[in-house]
């Protein structure tokens, strides 16, 4: 339980996202500053924001199980593949999103292939952010649930509101001066950790490395090529690589920061610099399930029975109460969670208002343009409607086996891949049309449903790094292969 040292932490995190929300407020008059900060955010400041928007609760809390259990640091080949993307990104879609004032990665979409597409990659991030956020927001809400003692639906408010707060009052400045503090205070949050773990290992460092030595834990590359494995060299630099393109390169969630940059130098800088940041961050939370699995071994504690719990375990359990440490943690946690809904809520709202509202309001025939001022408030209306949902659907997730959240989030990934051949075919390929561009996606949903549900059941298991690569190679396949029966209208 949280004493009143903690207590005064955790408010003080809290109230600091908000007062930020307040001061960024006073610069956002228009919905260009709402958006996208006025296209004029430090690089920096963009760099702080990625990391710590790809960085949630689930990353947190989860990547110390992989470590603590038999991936050991074998889990930093993904990264490799992250930065392999980054590249790419920077290469050939980076560009794309500098040539005119965009306000969404959907418009791309759109100048290529027209009003369907960009309409139809739209919804499928916002049912994916929506879905496997609100579930992002549930499982960080569950260990302030066990830490404070709160009713976990109230957690999951709790958390949610907060980060509707300051989102809705500062728009992306608020979100991205947020995420950079709050990329601080999770990172901080593990290093302390690490000291707190060592200090109960019997017999400290020299124990702890021993241990992780014989346990074959600190091995980093393994070129094994069996693809139910997740966390081999190829797995890592392949489906790592494919994987962040679809999640850097596409998602809107993503692109947002890359459109609110002084200029395409800019971006690019912020986001390969990323990628190294990541790499490290992994390094430290991948070192303290080593730490915890050199703790429990060598202190003779029986660990929980799901790897992913063993983190939040020790804290409960270990960490020096009422010490401000506890409620550190807990807001280092809440951190990771609430930087990765305040992007999705405002990504969301800035989709929904430039891919769906705008556009469709247009085609109705209403010819009278919308005021700034208008449409400033209805995309913070929308703001707080996402919040909402996403908070209805944490709290839908207390009722939920694990295993049902496991495989939701999973299908929630499923976007990447999928927007990832629909923007390969708008690159590469001149004959693709509409039509063939949403066949092809469909034949990639259809594709990821049967590697997940389908051939596991007949004894053949892929593992998730190579969800994104086959998604994309089968929307890029089947979409080229329609063309033949639809081609591309030269009016389209």
């Amino acid at each position: 339980m949280l004493g009143p040292v903690d207590i005064a932490v955790l408010v003080a995190f809290l109230a600091s996202a908000i007062v930020i929300g307040l001061v960024a407020g006073g610069k956002t008059k228009t919905l260009d500053a709402y958006l996208l900060g006025d296209r004029d955010l430090p690089w920096w400041v963009i760099l702080g924001s990625i990391v710590a928007t790809e960085t949630s609760a689930a990353t947190v809390l989860s990547v110390p199980g992989e470590s603590f259990g038999t991936a050991g640091m074998r889990f930093l080949q993904l990264p490799l593949g992250y930065m392999l993307g980054r590249l790419a990104i920077v290469r050939f879609l980076l560009p794309l999103y500098f040539r005119g004032e965009l306000n969404t990665a959907h418009e791309v979409l759109r100048d290529r292939f027209g009003p369907a597409v960009q309409r139809a990659a739209a919804l499928l991030f916002l049912v994916a952010r929506t879905l496997g956020d609100g579930l992002r927001l549930f499982l960080a809400a569950l260990v302030f649930h066990k830490l404070s003692g709160l009713p976990l639906a109230w957690s999951v408010v709790v958390t949610g509101v907060v980060t509707i707060v300051y989102t809705v009052l500062g728009g992306l400045r608020s979100v991205v001066w947020n995420d950079c503090l709050q990329l601080v205070i999770y990172l901080l949050g593990g290093i302390v950790a690490v000291f707190v773990i060592v200090a109960r290992i019997p017999g400290g460092w020299a124990a702890a490395r021993e241990f992780a030595a014989a346990g074959d834990k600190l091995r980093v590359f393994d070129f094994s090529l069996d693809p139910s494995d997740p966390y081999t060299f190829w797995a890592g630099l392949v489906g790592g690589a494919v994987l962040s393109l679809g999640t850097h390169g596409t998602d809107h969630m993503m692109v947002q920061r890359y459109l609110s940059a002084r200029g395409h130098r800019d971006a690019a800088r912020a986001l390969v610099t990323s990628g190294v940041v990541v790499f490290l961050q992994f390094a430290l939370f991948l070192g303290i399930g080593v730490l915890l699995a050199a703790f429990h071994h060598l202190g003779g504690e029986a660990a929980p029975a799901r790897p992913d719990e063993v983190f939040a375990t020790f804290i409960i359990r270990h960490f020096p109460a009422d010490t401000g440490l506890i409620g550190l943690l807990l807001a280092a946690i809440l951190a990771a969670a609430m930087s990765t809904i305040a992007s999705s809520l405002n990504a969301s709202a800035s989709s929904m208002i430039h891919d769906l509202w705008l556009p469709l309001r247009g085609a109705s025939g209403r010819s009278a343009p919308l005021s700034a001022e208008a449409a400033l408030g209805l995309t913070r209306q929308l703001t707080v409607a996402f919040g909402l949902v996403q908070i209805a659907v944490g709290v839908a997730a207390a009722r939920i086996d694990a295993t049902v959240v496991s495989r939701a989030l999973t299908i929630a990934g499923y976007s990447s891949g999928l927007l990832l051949g629909v923007f390969a075919l708008g690159v590469a390929t001149r004959r693709v049309g509409q039509e063939a561009a949403l066949l092809g996606a469909a034949a990639g949903l259809v594709a990821l449903l049967t590697v997940q549900f389908v051939l596991p059941a007949q004894g053949v298991r892929i593992a998730w790094p190579w969800y994104a690569l086959i998604g994309a190679t089968v929307t890029i396949v089947a979409g080229i292969a329609a063309s033949a029966v639809f081609p591309r209208r030269t009016d389209g």
